[in-house]
């Protein structure tokens, strides 16, 4: 394992725990080089699925553009990486639950966006924001006085 810190690839495992789902392996890795600490995340692969984007076009899913859409809708906001960790979890397993090759990437925006709703108010208009187009300042009124509404 390289380290993302310095790009050694003089590392060793000092902690392995499983993650509170018991679905990942959390490892806790020491550089020899330059002496910090990360931690990696190993977990089980699924077969290939397929995200159908709204021009139709195809790509392979990729966890971490999901949890990178997630973090940047919760910057500075009190969303732990635990939390976000979990939102992407439990999406991935209701991904994979369906059985099918492809999912439609606006499946998996309103899965995203049922989750932020719960947890935070804020991450969630940001992510819808983004995900619905919003064009100007009515379409953000529209989608708050729905908020408060529900």
């Amino acid at each position: 394992m390289k380290c993302p810190y310095c790009g050694s690839k003089d590392t060793k495992v000092v902690d392995s725990r499983s993650t509170e789902d018991e679905k990942a392996i959390r490892r806790r890795r020491h550089c020899n080089s330059c002496d910090k600490r990360f931690s990696t995340y190993e977990r089980y692969e699924d077969s290939t699925i397929m995200v159908i984007k709204k021009d139709n076009t195809r790509e392979k899913y990729n966890r971490s553009k999901l949890v990178n859409g997630i973090v940047k809708s919760c910057e500075k906001r009190p969303v732990s990486m635990d939390q976000i960790e979990q939102i992407a979890n439990e999406i991935e397993v209701k991904i994979n639950h369906l059985g099918q090759k492809e999912v439609a990437s606006t499946y998996i925006g309103e899965l995203v966006m049922d989750k932020l709703k719960d947890l935070d108010q804020v991450s969630y208009v940001r992510f819808a924001s983004v995900y619905r187009e919003f064009k100007d300042i009515d379409s953000f009124y529209d989608e708050i006085k729905n908020l408060k509404n529900h």
